[in-house]
This record gives structure tokens, sequence and C-alpha cells, in this order.
């Protein structure tokens, strides 16, 4: 079944919820990136979060960048997505590889690192964007993500995200839920999802039975009636064209292009989230000076 995401409410108003099935956009980007196991988890619960978070800011144009930093071996843990939850991101070192925790799971706590920031970005074309900041809870991301909404959001957050990678390394399954607590909301209803969130187990293997985010959500929210909002269909979208990277040349200046020129006599650029690599001549570098 292709990647989407399902958006829902409980018919008593109190809880909202998202879950995403990212089997395929996670795979994509595991074969872009060349990324060893934990290098495989780690950004594909980054980018699951992302598509969620992005795809709820619905005006049109409206980014949502997640960045985590945590000290570890994998360096920057980056996902950005747009209002529609198509989704892009990368590690700064995808080859890491890291011994399994003593449960057998993969270490992406350990791997991304526990000292450090998550932060968010919000571009939602104001005069300027959005930032909020928290220091890491874990590096596993899922409660990073969490922990970002009570603390920067005030809005009480239950979220999961798992990747299952299989022997070969491809990617198994993959994908999560994030469920929020509208205002008024009693102890009750904290309860309800408390309850539901610790029957249901992991999230990798409920994908792995029934990769349907809808199923995901009626399995961890069961004693809640659940009206499905919409459904949305999500990818790994690059957005990179040459011309955009010729206005981020032409951002240099003359004097450093001129300078490029000179020493280079070209240039080649390769964009971070797609591996596309955009080749610029001298003569393209010329070009570029005399339009300046």
């Amino acid at each position: 079944m292709a990647d989407r995401i399902v958006r829902a409410i409980s018919t008593d108003g109190m809880v909202q919820a998202a879950a995403i099935c990212s089997r395929d956009l996670t795979e994509r980007a595991r074969q872009i990136h060349k990324t060893l196991p934990v290098a495989t988890a780690a950004l594909g619960r980054a980018l699951a979060a992302a598509s969620m978070m992005g795809n709820a800011l619905k005006s049109d144009g409206a980014s949502l960048t997640l960045q985590f930093k945590g000290g570890g071996p994998l360096g920057t843990v980056l996902a950005v997505s747009d209002n529609e939850g198509y989704v892009r991101g990368y590690v700064t070192n995808p080859h890491t590889d890291l011994p399994l925790r003593p449960d057998g799971k993969l270490d992406v706590g350990g791997a991304v690192g526990h000292e450090g920031t998550l932060t968010v970005i919000k571009d939602l074309h104001m005069k300027e964007p959005y930032v909020g900041t928290i220091d890491l809870l874990g590096g596993e991301i899922a409660e990073d993500v969490a922990g970002y909404f009570v603390e920067s959001e005030q809005i009480p957050t239950a979220c999961a995200l798992g990747v299952l990678v299989d022997r070969d390394q491809s990617v198994k399954s993959a994908g999560g839920y994030l469920i929020q607590l509208m205002p008024g909301a009693g102890e009750d209803t904290i309860a309800k999802v408390e309850g539901g969130v610790m029957a249901a187990g992991p999230v990798s293997a409920i994908l792995e039975q029934n990769d349907d985010p809808e199923a995901l959500l009626r399995t961890v929210m069961s004693d809640f009636d659940l009206k499905i909002l919409e459904t949305c269909p999500v990818s790994y979208k690059c957005y990179c064209s040459r011309q955009r990277v010729e206005r981020a040349l032409i951002s240099l200046g003359k004097s450093e292009l001129e300078q490029m020129l000179a020493e280079q006599g070209g240039c080649q650029l390769t964009c971070q989230f797609c591996d596309a690599v955009y080749d610029f001549s001298a003569d393209d570098l010329r070009a570029l000076i005399a339009g300046l």
C-alpha cells in the first residue's frame, strides 16, 4: 500500500491524531543516501515525524524542518516537509554503524546522541519563520518530538515512530503516530490515551502486519470513537533544480564567483537531499558573472 497520512479526531472532540505509513519514502531515502541500518532508522523516524507535522500546517507554500543535533556519531539528522507532507532529509554520517542495544533493537539514541537539541522551524511565509528549540530527551526521535510539543506549544502529545530494517538492510516497515489532547481533555481521556499506547506496543511491528495508518490509529485509540478527517498521499520529494542552484551561486556575489572561476575553472554541486549533481563549466560561471 502506498505511503499516506491519515488524520482523525475523536467524536467527543477531545483528541486529535495523525498516523503515517512511510515505508516507501524511507526506503527511497535509504537508497539515495546509502544509509546503514541505524542511520536508516533515525532518518526514517525523523522523516515520518516531519511529514505529519508539515502536513498539519495547511497554508500553501509552508514548510517545516526538524533538526536533531545530539552530539552522536550520526551528526545532524535533518528532515524537511512541505505543507502536504512531501518530505526529504539527510544524516551527516549515513554510514554510522553501532552495536545493537541489549534488547536487540537498533541504538538510535546512541547514534543521534543524548546531549544536544531538537530545533523545529516553521516557515509560514510570514516576516520571520517560527523557530523552537528544546534540549533532547534521549535522541530516540519520538520522545523528543513529543517533548517539543509539550514544551514549546503546550500541547500534551503522545508520539511513536518506528522503522523496521530487513536482513538485506532494506526497509520492511516504517511509520508512526501523533496523538494530541485538545483543550479541556480530562484525566479519563489522558488515561485512555496512555492505556491504548501501552496496549498497542511498537509501531513498526503493527505496520509490519498491516501498513494501513488508519488501522494503526484504530489499534492505538481502540477506546475512542474516531472520525477520519482526511487521507493524504505522501512521498520522498526533493525540489532542487538547476535554476535553484544557479540562484544559490548568484547569491554568493560577483567577487566570490570570479575567485571560483580563477581557482577551479568551474564547479560541481551536489544536492544534499537527493544527491543530484549539477556541473557548472567555466563558460557557465562567466555567464552568471556577466549577468551580475
